[in-house]
């Protein structure tokens, strides 16, 4: 068989360029894993931190607006009902032990006095605040200030259950907030940093280790392309898919040199098969061209000669074609009603001369009884005649042969029982590859015909034998058909 040969250079190239793919590939997509999950996560964190300090800012802002306006309130009523001072307690004072900023916004709780606290006017507050009933959150920015304050603000009464004269606003920058989680965003993004290298090496020790069998299973294919069926790749532990991969290569390449090896069996068996009959037609042929031969019975000899070699060409050719439709599934089975009794009496009947000849005791048995089925009655012929002449290849003269036909559990079986040698444990799957024989009288065609033959109609062939014994070899049909 020709091979085709690979430059070494493409060869080599191409598996580098996939291996060094895979190693890049691999990694990258790794860390680009990581990097991504890491920024999804860190986003969702940071944003559930930044809610988190957000509302605790304004529960602490709300506390705070608690206890100054109720502070405030008794200091406004005790100095109403009994003409008491201001407090001498400062804002600013309350604002350094709170770290915020406070501001008053309505009528004078001391009045003719000042109160401390820094004045706002309405308008630097949103609409609700002075007509809420309840403390309210919201964002604002004070007078001279430039930046955003988030802010509680709290009613101020002189009773409980009083109207309010006012609203004090407790309010702290948004900066503040933000350099709460600001050192997130760095811890976040360093853990993000050391995710992706662990990721990149994680990814290079992985592509390390995929990237070698798969750079041998390159090295191997590249073999096999280039003729070279008897290379090996190396099986690695642990039974992964890579593992299984290379197992199913060496298969591959065991089964291929196998093939080969027949292939070359057979046009070594067909050259010889093809190079008797011809040489024996070309040498009558010439003799008779030559006017060597001139005796009418020796020129009807030569003529008897150049037919039966004819013959045997064509059934040699034949049966190589057969074995090519049957392999290529270009085999249709015709369907009609077949007589087995019949059948089997025809085929056996074609060898009754040769059983004579060589004194075999030649036995057919069951075609009384025999069923009519619905199959394809050429074929059928072809497998019994197929075994039939291998039970006579193999049986030596005086020996014995028997045809046993019979019907059971919805099958039809033909048994063709010889007094041969038998075939060994190990050879009775090669006895039915194509071009494997053991006698110079064949091609090795006949049992593989047989077999795919008994395939395509619905049945199989069995075989019982041991070496010393003899062969039994059983055709099995569906008795409903096809």
């Amino acid at each position: 068989m020709q091979r085709r040969a690979v430059p070494e250079s493409n060869r080599r190239g191409s598996w580098k360029l996939r291996a060094s793919s895979l190693r890049f590939r691999l990694p990258a997509l790794f860390l680009v894993g990581i990097v991504l999950a890491g920024v999804v996560s860190a986003a969702i964190a940071l944003q559930l931190f930044q809610g988190y300090t957000r509302n605790q800012s304004y529960e602490e802002l709300g506390r705070e607006a608690r206890g100054i306006a109720r502070l405030y309130g008794e200091a406004a009523l005790r100095a109403a009902e009994e003409n008491a001072p201001a407090p001498d307690f400062a804002p600013e004072a309350l604002e350094l032990a709170t770290g915020d900023q406070l501001y008053y916004v309505g009528a004078p709780p001391f009045p003719g006095e000042e109160s401390g606290l820094q004045r706002l006017p309405e308008a630097a507050l949103p609409d609700d605040v002075l007509v809420a009933e309840r403390p309210r959150r919201f964002e604002f920015t004070p007078p001279g200030q430039s930046g955003s304050f988030l802010a509680v603000s709290q009613p101020l009464r002189l009773e409980r259950d009083g109207p309010a004269i006012g609203v004090i606003v407790v309010a702290k920058p948004q900066d503040d907030v933000r350099s709460q989680w600001a050192p997130l965003i760095g811890r976040l993004t360093t853990a993000i940093a050391i995710g992706g290298l662990l990721a990149w090496l994680l990814g290079l020790w992985l592509s390390q280790r995929i990237g070698r069998p798969v750079e041998a299973l390159a090295r191997a294919a590249d073999q096999v392309a280039s003729g070279n069926y008897a290379v090996q790749v190396p099986v690695g532990r642990g039974g992964d898919e890579l593992s299984q991969l290379s197992e199913r290569f060496n298969e591959m390449a065991a089964r291929l040199a196998a093939t080969e090896e027949r292939e070359r069996q057979f046009l070594m068996s067909v050259s010889h098969e093809l190079r008797t009959p011809l040489t024996a037609i070309k040498g009558h042929v010439d003799a008779l061209r030559d006017g060597l031969v001139d005796d009418p019975e020796l020129v009807a000899a030569s003529l008897d000669v150049v037919a039966n070699e004819a013959t045997r060409l064509e059934r040699l050719v034949g049966d190589v074609l057969d074995l090519a439709k049957l392999r290529s599934h270009r085999f249709t089975v015709q369907t009609e009603e077949v007589d087995m009794g019949r059948l089997v009496e025809q085929a056996y009947g074609s060898f009754g001369d040769e059983a004579r000849r060589r004194e075999i005791v030649y036995g057919l048995d069951g075609v009384d009884a025999a069923p009519t089925i619905i199959t394809d009655g050429d074929r059928v012929l072809q497998v019994i005649t197929n075994l039939l002449k291998n039970a006579f290849r193999w049986t030596p003269d005086g020996g014995r042969i028997d045809v046993e036909l019979a019907t059971a559990n919805g099958r039809v079986s033909v048994d063709v029982v010889d007094t041969g040698p038998g075939i060994a444990r190990e050879n009775v799957q090669r006895i039915f590859s194509p071009f494997v024989s053991h006698d110079t009288q064949g091609t090795g065609l006949g049992l593989p015909i047989a077999q795919e033959l008994a395939s395509a109609l619905g049945g199989r062939i069995e075989l019982d034998t041991e070496p010393g014994r003899g062969s039994r070899f059983r055709l099995v049909l569906p008795a409903g058909g096809s």
